[in-house]
Order: structure tokens, then C-alpha cells, then sequence
């Protein structure tokens, strides 16, 4: 398939590019509020639907811009209602997405990159390595899309699809920025976790600028296996999140977790149980064990019920919130 034709996006413009555009265009000031409001809050794509500005306006607009919006190639729904999504961006680079509704909410999982350049061992998506990093509007776009399919407004976001989302922070920051604030859909950060396998210096400065839920892909607590299973251990071990997490409150409404796939004969020992109580011990964490299914190409191999059970049980009595999920 041929890559579509990219003109500039006008969504990808900050909202001092839209103001500085508006004078320049000898447009009264007030327009750039109206485009801001029609472009971030409204959330329209197109520009005829901007019935209170001047059709020669918007036809200026539309000479310069486009609305670039995502090609939805296949979706697949599942028994629980959650719908998986594989959208196509202009250039031929696609991503997958999810909406999962729950209890009257609708969840969307986010991709931030197009492949990943992390490398880990249990991951489909880092076989063919990292392709590009998407846009702050081409991750906004992936909610808007699931919003638009289930005919109901998106009410979280979580930062788990394809890529490391510290690897593209800046558009991550971007995106999220475009969620929360007052201009765009006005969000509590509350509504968003962001996950990340720890990228040194990266981390760090998402912690600092953001206010969202942080979910971390320990997977292993001992250093030299973790490296195995995920070679970013390496540039920023897991002893260092940890201790870089522990400068940070975590014990109000700001929220912290852990995610930890569990793999047979791999990281499911009590050793790593008791691993994990003294790595975290101290910390107002969740932790999510997610259960492992067989991907081909990939040697690993999940655990049955009654493992998984007692790894839960075990890790219960000594931490207060456990999970287990689905992948």
C-alpha cells in the first residue's frame, strides 16, 4: 500500500503556532480562541465544521493544512466487548490500539511508537525493531478513533501499546498535555497511566513535568535476569527506578504500579517473589501480575493457574493491592 500524500497537520501546531498563524494571516485575535476551541476541545476534522469562523479563512486554512487522521485497517472484537484496532498512518507505519469498556467507561491503550527499539525478549513488537516515533496528535488521534467506533467519549488512557513511551517523551508530554488541559479535553491526569521500562534521565523528567499514574515493566527483581528478559535493564537497572521512585509521593491520589508478566521456569520462583517484597518494600505501589500466552517466534512459556495463584497469594501477604490480569 502506497503512502498517503502528509500535509501539515494543524493539530500538531502549539497554541502560541495558531496565534503567531491568526496574525499573520491578518486575522483578529479572537480566532485563534475559536480554532483552538474547534481543533483541541471539539475535536472536529474538518475544517467546514468550523461554522463561526469566515469560509475565505477557513479556506486559507485548508491551502496550508489537513487534518491527517488515521486509515483503521482491521479491528478485531473480542467476548468481553473490547475492540483491537490496527491503524494506519499516512506514511505506510501502522499501530495497534484498544477500547476496553468497563462498567459504562471506556478505556483506550495507546501505542507511542510505530515497533520499539527496547528489544525485550517477550515482546512481539521489538522483533522488527522501531520504526518511528508517532506525533503528540497521532497518540490523541488513537482515542479519538475509539471514541468515534463506540460512539461514547473515551474516560482513561493508558500509555501500554506498542513502544516505550519514555523514547518519545517529549510527544508523550505533548499528548498528555492536550488530555488535561483546559483548552483540549480537560482531563484529571488522574485519568491516565503512563507505563515505562525505566529510560535514564527520561523517567526522571516525566516525573518532574507530570502529574499521570506511572506503571513500570519490572517483569524480574533480580538484575541480571531482568537484563535477559529486557536489555534496557542495562542503561537504567531496576534497583535504580526503584530508588529514583522512592524521591516521589505516591500515597495520595497520584498512583503507582508495577507490571510483571510471569513467565514458566523464569521469574516465578518464591526467590523472585521475595525479591519483589524487598525491592519495593515501603513504596505505596500496586502490582499487576499479568499472565503470559504463547507468541510464536518467542521461547517463553506462561504459567498455569495454580502457579499463578500461589505467586499471588504469596505476594498478597506481604503487599497490600495484587492484581492478575489478562493480557
Amino acid at each position: 500500500m502506497n503512502p498517503r500524500t502528509k500535509s501539515q497537520d494543524i493539530r500538531d501546531l502549539s497554541q502560541n503556532d495558531i496565534r503567531e498563524l491568526v496574525a499573520e494571516l491578518g486575522q483578529p485575535a479572537f480566532r485563534a480562541k475559536q480554532l483552538i476551541e474547534w481543533v483541541f476541545e471539539k475535536n472536529v476534522c474538518s475544517f467546514d465544521d468550523m461554522t463561526n469562523i469566515p469560509k475565505a479563512f477557513r479556506e486559507q486554512l485548508k491551502e496550508a493544512f489537513a487534518f491527517d487522521t488515521p486509515t483503521e485497517l482491521t479491528k478485531q472484537v473480542s467476548k468481553d466487548g473490547s475492540r483491537k484496532y490496527l491503524l494506519e498512518y499516512h506514511d505506510g507505519v501502522s499501530v495497534e490500539t484498544v477500547g476496553m469498556p468497563r462498567r459504562n467507561k471506556l478505556s483506550v491503550c495507546v501505542s507511542t511508537q510505530a515497533g520499539c527499539g527496547m528489544g525485550c525478549a517477550f515482546c512481539a513488537t521489538g522483533l522488527n525493531g522501531l520504526k518511528r516515533s508517532l506525533t503528540a496528535q497521532e497518540i490523541v488521534d488513537q482515542v479519538l478513533h475509539v471514541s468515534n467506533d463506540f460512539g461514547e467519549r473515551a474516560t482513561s488512557v493508558v500509555f501500554m501499546g506498542q513502544g516505550e513511551p519514555m523514547d518519545n517523551l517529549d510527544n508523550v508530554l505533548r499528548a498528555t498535555e492536550i488530555l488535561t488541559a483546559d483548552y483540549g479535553w480537560a482531563w484529571s491526569p488522574k485519568r491516565i497511566t503512563v507505563s515505562s521500562v525505566g529510560v535514564k534521565n527520561k523517567l526522571k523528567r516525566f516525573l518532574e513535568e507530570s502529574d499521570c499514574h506511572v506503571a513500570i515493566s519490572m517483569h524480574d527483581p533480580i538484575p541480571s535476569e531482568r537484563a535477559e528478559l529486557m536489555p534496557a535493564e542495562r542503561g537504567m537497572g531496576i534497583e535504580q527506578v526503584v530508588e529514583l521512585l522512592r524521591n516521589y509521593d505516591f500515597s495520595h491520589q497520584r498512583r503507582l504500579s508495577f507490571e510483571y508478566i510471569v513467565f514458566k521456569g523464569v521469574n516465578d520462583s518464591m526467590q523472585h517473589a521475595k525479591a519483589i517484597i524487598k525491592l519495593v518494600k515501603g513504596l505505596d505501589c500496586r502490582f499487576n501480575l499479568i499472565r503470559f500466552h504463547q507468541i510464536p517466534d518467542i521461547p517463553l512459556q506462561g504459567v498455569d493457574d495454580e502457579k499463578m495463584e500461589q505467586f499471588r497469594d504469596y505476594l498478597t501477604q506481604h503487599l497490600s493491592l495484587i492484581h492478575i490480569s489478562e493480557p
